[in-house]
């Protein structure tokens, strides 16, 4: 018995080994493979998105902040509010500026000392969306107008790539601006505008504040995204980086809360998608939409009873 148990296991470790070369040597094939059986090498059906996580105020030091995981992808965003001097375009508005980084950390593709490729490609397109999107008012920035308004400046961190690091950014983005908090200002004797905090009411702060307490932005139209990869007659959405690496052709789909279509992107790739593939890539995102908007209401909810 006990040799009959042995060769039995080294059979399995023997076949284990052939899937895992067969893997690496053919990746497209191994894929191909699974595709005919409507199922991925993770067990994930080709429409299904991996397990995802919002937690809000994850950097106590941020105004507002957010960690994001997509299978995998982890993101992290915070926000710094500081008080500027608006432009003479726009007296009554305040201003948001996004940065997107992807440290060495997040992926050993990234080398130390050089700018990853896809950061600042995210950076814009991230920008584009949460712009012209409406989900934020930017005269709700301002304070004193053609004085005084609030610069926004949102930064996302990669902290691990592995795949939809737009649709991961973007999430993180929009949660970490749902947690922000406005800080209390007022004008000081010298006619400065100044945080309010329990250490510096001071002399110099008599004045009444300029909004009375820490307040949340209204925001509205709030945008989600979900990035397809295209191939032969498939769409598998939610790419993890091992299958965005093996099949090129990507299209991300942002739709806004009320299902209005935002944006979207095909970077490349040898597809060609027909309208019935990117109505296939929008009636996917519609439902992975739902998803998100019940997860970040849970975490809203749950930092609110915290």
């Amino acid at each position: 018995m006990g040799e009959t148990d042995g060769s039995g296991g080294k059979g399995d470790m023997a076949g284990e080994m052939e899937v895992d070369a067969f893997r690496r040597l053919f990746p497209l094939r191994y894929y191909e493979r699974h595709l005919l059986e409507s199922v991925r090498p993770d067990a994930r059906p080709l429409g299904t998105s991996r397990p995802t996580s919002v937690y809000l105020g994850a950097v106590s030091s941020a105004d507002g902040s957010a960690l994001v995981k997509i299978g995998s992808t982890v993101m992290l965003a915070a926000v710094k509010m500081e008080v500027m001097t608006p432009s003479s375009d726009s007296p009554g508005e305040g201003c948001l500026a996004i940065e997107f980084h992807m440290p060495p950390i997040c992926s050993p593709l990234v080398r130390p000392g050089r700018p990853a490729e896809p950061a600042p490609v995210i950076s814009k397109q991230l920008s584009d969306v949460l712009l012209s999107s409406g989900m934020i008012d930017l005269k709700e920035l301002s304070l004193i107008s053609g004085k005084a308004a609030w610069m926004a400046y949102l930064d996302i961190y990669c902290l691990d790539a592995d795949g939809s690091l737009f649709d991961a950014a973007l999430l993180s983005a929009v949660a970490a601006l749902s947690s922000l908090c406005i800080p209390v200002v007022s004008v000081n004797d010298e006619g400065r505008v100044i945080a309010l905090s329990a250490g510096n009411k001071d002399k110099k702060t008599a004045n009444e504040p300029l909004n009375k307490e820490k307040r949340k932005l209204t925001l509205s139209c709030i945008p989600f995204s979900l990035t397809c990869i295209l191939h032969k007659k498939y769409i598998l959405a939610d790419p993890n980086s091992e299958e965005e690496s093996i099949m090129e052709t990507l299209v991300t789909v942002v739709l806004d809360s009320s299902n209005r279509l935002i944006s979207l992107f095909k970077p490349g790739g040898p597809f060609l998608a027909s309208t019935l593939v990117v109505q296939g890539c929008i009636a996917l995102t519609k439902d992975r939409v739902k998803e998100l908007q019940k997860i970040l209401n849970e975490a809203i909810t749950d930092m609110e009873v915290d």
